[in-house]
């Protein structure tokens, strides 16, 4: 028998939630989540965060995109056996461990929501470079002043609350014009990256500062440099997982989903690739890493020297609008993490409510709204904001790591959800790949925990992994006091996290 559904043939679910997002939506919502400004940083920058990687860069990347594919992979196959609301809390704790579910997804979801608030602090300073492109000079002073940097911040960050709890409509038709328009000002510089080569570029360089770069040397390969480096460009594929938490929100979702992250995972893994190719094949790799060491790196920087200044106001606004699309995709994801755990009674139940006119987890969106504001007052008043991306890249880390051990145990502990599996049926092959992605993760995540320890920072809680087991004690607490509850009430707890919440 078929699901309920309005005039407009949309289905609803028991819960509430309405199934309005298509591939595009759902692709869009992880390539958002996925791309942000770093392209336009990270891999320049990367020469001063990993001394010695030269002119690896490009290998270390398609490197590091090995496991997040073999993630990505455990991701699809599990989200076309459960496809609802929740994503990773509800594959982990169904098919792994519902304590391993619920703890893991609440770090996912403190730091993703953390990272909220500090993209939307970095998008003011994108701003005022584009005034100072443009010769703005008051208009740039005020958005250097902390009050208007922090009120701009807080009003993006609610003004996307506002568009994600109108629904998947209005939702789309915000997310997909900026999406088009962010890869359109990104191609400025793949086009012109291939466009110029090295020697219009040293040229241009000893024109305007009378300054000579080598060109086309090979630097030395080192084992240890290279890991490293790729264990850094590993989180420019963290995000893709936001459209496993819309599950309950998919139309179709079987097929929907899992497609979705396997054309969100490869467009950006593609367009990352030829971005910094491009950007590598027009500027030497010894220039971008002397000049790294001294000052800091972007692309719209480096093309200054090749492109008049409207161009590179251009370059600058695509990295803004790739920072702005961060926020309603990411503010999707960690709201339906809490409306899947209070649907499941180990959260306050009153989050898991839906609007009854736009069919939307409207108490969770606004909490996590409320979450990303204190990320915006945190990296105001702290002033560092980088230990919430890394309690992020650690937090990711663990869920793609429990994705890939779901997909192992799932046979064995919930044989009926197994069965639903549509997407790489083969068991040997499921296997094998999971396994590969188990051995790759933990090794990036001990490379990443050890470069944090190792870290000279002035007092420990500057170090991301003490802050981050303090967020798994506090998961911890909660899950056990809820879990407990949940006995109390007389729930049969054994069937609840072995049966998907109601269609």
């Amino acid at each position: 028998m078929g699901q309920p559904g309005d005039a407009s043939g949309e289905k609803q679910s028991a819960s509430g939630l309405r199934r309005r997002l298509g591939l595009f939506g759902l692709a869009a919502t992880g390539i958002c989540s996925m791309l942000g400004a770093s392209v336009y940083v990270v891999p320049f920058m990367i020469q001063r965060n990993v001394p010695g990687i030269g002119s690896w860069v490009l290998p270390a990347f398609l490197f590091a995109a090995v496991p997040a594919l073999l993630a990505a992979l455990a991701y699809a196959i599990l989200a076309s056996a459960m496809p609802r609301a929740g994503g990773s809390y509800l594959y982990a704790s169904r098919g792994l461990h519902p304590y391993l579910g619920f703890v893991a997804s609440f770090s996912q979801w403190f730091g993703l929501s953390i990272v909220i608030g500090v993209i939307a602090y970095i998008i003011v300073p994108f701003l005022r470079d584009i005034a100072i492109a443009l010769e703005w000079a008051e208009t740039a002073a005020l958005l250097e002043t902390g009050v208007i940097r922090v009120g701009l911040a807080l009003v993006m960050v609610w003004f996307f609350v506002g568009i994600n709890v109108l629904g998947g409509r209005f939702y789309e038709r915000t997310l997909i014009p900026l999406m088009i328009l962010m890869f359109a000002l990104g191609g400025i510089v793949i086009a012109a990256g291939f466009y110029f080569d090295q020697t219009t570029f040293a040229a241009r360089l000893l024109e305007q500062e009378s300054r000579t770069v080598p060109m086309g040397v090979s630097s030395a390969f080192d084992l240890n440099t290279f890991l490293a480096a790729a264990a850094i460009l590993f989180s420019s594929f963290i995000g893709f997982d936001s459209i496993a938490q819309a599950g309950g929100e998919a139309r179709n979702p079987g097929r929907t989903l899992p497609l979705a992250i396997g054309v969100a995972v490869l467009t950006v893994g593609a367009y990352y690739f030829v971005f910094t190719a491009a950007v590598y094949h027009a500027v030497p790799w010894a220039y971008v890493a002397e000049e790294a060491q001294v000052r800091d790196i972007t692309a719209p920087g480096l093309f200054s020297y090749l492109l008049p200044g409207g161009w590179a106001v251009a370059i600058v606004a695509g990295a803004a609008i790739a920072l702005i699309n961060d926020l309603p995709a990411m503010l999707l994801a960690v709201s339906r993490l809490m409306f899947a755990w209070a649907a499941d009674g180990i959260f306050p139940r009153a989050i898991a409510r839906v609007h009854p006119r736009y069919h939307t987890p409207h108490m969770a969106i606004i909490l996590s709204g409320a979450m990303a504001s204190i990320g915006i007052l945190g990296s105001h008043f702290a002033g560092d904001f980088f230990l919430g991306i890394d309690i992020m890249v650690t937090s990711m880390l663990v869920n793609f790591l429990l994705m890939c051990l779901t997909v192992l145990s799932l046979p064995g502990r919930n044989p009926a959800l197994a069965s639903e599996v549509k997407v790489l049926t083969s068991r040997p092959w499921q296997v094998l790949l999971a396994g590969c992605g188990v051995f790759m993760l933990a090794g990036f995540l001990i490379i990443h925990i050890a470069k944090d320890l190792s870290a000279d920072v002035g007092a420990w809680y500057f170090h991301s992994t003490p802050v981050w087991l303090i967020v798994m004690t506090l998961a911890t607490a909660i899950y056990l006091y809820e879990f407990n509850q949940l006995k109390k009430e007389g729930t049969n707890v054994d069937q609840l996290f072995r049966t998907l919440p109601s269609e």
